[in-house]
């Protein structure tokens, strides 16, 4: 585990040594670099099978189906998309063995888990437990063509719109010598949208009866349109307009419209509906626009999320992408508002990475796909909840593996001892726990420990958050599926 403080720090010596080589070997650094994690603000902690909870009872067997789905799009990769990162070769040599494992006994599936993965505790620093949302694919009523009574479209991306959310507008230079120029801006938000600024240029998919359906679209990433003449339209997401999402929830929950714990997409539908000109203003806010390609997808099939493949209801999760690789196995454990309002249902899964989102961001949060429908929305319109997260790393990054025996925690102080002698031994256990290899002792560090004066430096008071930064690109919306949670 990384720590952030003095808290612990002595009593998980032993686990911070190993867990300190984890990420160092997932993301690529040495185990003895002076970077071992590369997720900021995250702590982490080795465990055993028999301290996941809830791990014994799952359906082992959907949980590797859903998987075996991610790893045939791993399998599909090249090798320069492995060079260098070192989780998404260890994912590859796992999916190997997946398909040819083939478990069709009970328990079979549960093995191959435990034989090629380590299960590894992770959450926010100074937290136990990250966080979790819902979404789902709405289904809605829809023309292709304009007419009475539906006169709301849905979008696809306009050939002008580019990567990052630009477009490139004409200027004129003022001056003696007028001289054309082109530069790049902010693309249009969802107000010029909604005011027609698209409008003949031939963009629209379809037309639905009802805004707030067009709204909550484009926040789902995804949605089936049932036009009049009993056709089922499929629609992805393509692009965004790279706007920042504003969550209009938030502003019902801070002006004391709606209380935070019963906050939950009914909830803003029926106020926009008994509000419809304050909810026209309350959704142009949310300056975020998405647009939708048409696909292929039978009745019968999920939307494909950001990894490329059809999503699995209940298992499938979007995650922030540029902290975690698409196939990654988690965990998840939790008690969640599924057969009520209340969060009386507890929910212990193995849930496979698969989709991101605008919003999801941090390395134990998740949104999980429940599927289409108003019942599949319900549920996933109030999930606001928090839950452990267990994140299941390949077997060749075990931080056990990596580097090798791990020095106890350093002995107390006997009582009696001065300050500076107690902060000589915490700052020893620093060293070993946070930035270099247990597998080679450092004199310097066992020279901390020694009854010696402490210097200004040594006596300073622990950064109270991780210092690693992360070395992952920020590109904001790679993603076919969806938009925001």
């Amino acid at each position: 585990m990384i720590f952030g403080s003095r808290r612990g720090m002595l009593k998980a010596a032993l686990r911070g040594a190993a867990a300190a080589a984890l990420l160092a070997a997932a993301n690529g650094a040495s185990a003895e670099g002076r970077n071992p994690m590369r997720i900021p603000d995250t702590q982490y902690e080795v465990l055993d099978w028999t301290a996941v909870e809830g791990w014994a009872d799952d359906d082992h067997n959907a949980a590797f189906a859903t998987f075996l789905k991610s790893c045939r799009a791993i399998l599909r990769g090249t090798a320069s998309m492995r060079e260098g990162r070192p989780m998404r070769a260890a994912l590859y040599d796992v999916c190997r063995k997946a398909v040819e494992a083939k478990p069709s006994k009970p328990g079979q599936a549960r093995v191959f888990f435990e034989e090629n993965f380590r299960p590894i505790h992770i959450s926010p620093l100074g937290s136990d437990d990250g966080f979790l949302t819902g979404y789902y694919e709405p289904i809605v009523t829809g023309a292709r063509q304009r007419e009475a009574g539906f006169d709301y479209p849905l979008y696809r991306k306009p050939q002008n719109l580019l990567p990052g959310g630009r477009m490139l507008i004409s200027s004129v230079a003022t001056g003696k010598k007028k001289a054309h120029r082109r530069k790049l801006v902010p693309f249009h938000d969802r107000s010029a949208i909604d005011d027609g600024v698209l409008s003949g240029r031939d963009l629209e998919i379809c037309w639905l009866k009802d805004p707030i359906d067009a709204f909550f679209a484009h926040i789902q990433g995804s949605v089936r349109v049932l036009l009049d003449d009993g056709e089922l339209m499929r629609l992805n997401y393509q692009a965004a307009n790279g706007h920042p999402y504003y969550a209009v929830g938030r502003y019902l929950i801070e002006r004391g419209i709606v209380p935070k714990d019963q906050m939950s997409m009914d909830r803003i539908r029926r106020w926009m509906e008994t509000h419809p000109d304050e909810g026209r203003a309350l959704r142009r806010m949310n300056k975020s626009y998405v647009f939708f390609r048409e696909t292929r997808l039978a009745n019968d099939e999920e939307p494909i999320g950001a990894q490329g493949i059809s999503l699995t209801p209940g298992r499938s999760i979007a995650v922030d992408r540029n902290l975690h690789v698409y196939g990654t196995p988690f965990f998840i454990s939790a008690m969640l508002p599924i057969q009520s309002e209340e969060p009386t249902t507890p929910f212990r899964r193995l849930m496979i990475a698969q989709d991101t989102g605008g919003a999801i961001i941090g390395p134990a949060r998740a949104d999980i796909y429940f599927g289409a429908g108003n019942e599949a929305g319900s549920i996933s319109g109030r999930l606001r909840h928090p839950g452990r997260f267990v994140m299941l790393l390949p077997r060749a990054l075990d931080p056990t593996n990596i580097v090798g025996p791990v020095p106890l925690p350093r002995p107390r102080p006997p009582l009696g001892a001065t300050a500076e002698k107690s902060s000589a031994v915490i700052k020893a256990a620093e060293v070993e726990s946070v930035g270099r290899s247990p597998a080679k002792p450092d004199v310097r560090a066992a020279n901390a420990a020694a009854p010696k004066k402490a210097t200004a430096k040594e006596t300073a008071k622990p950064s109270p958050r991780s210092s690693v930064k992360s070395s992952a690109k920020t590109h904001r919306h790679p993603r076919p599926h969806k938009r925001r949670r």
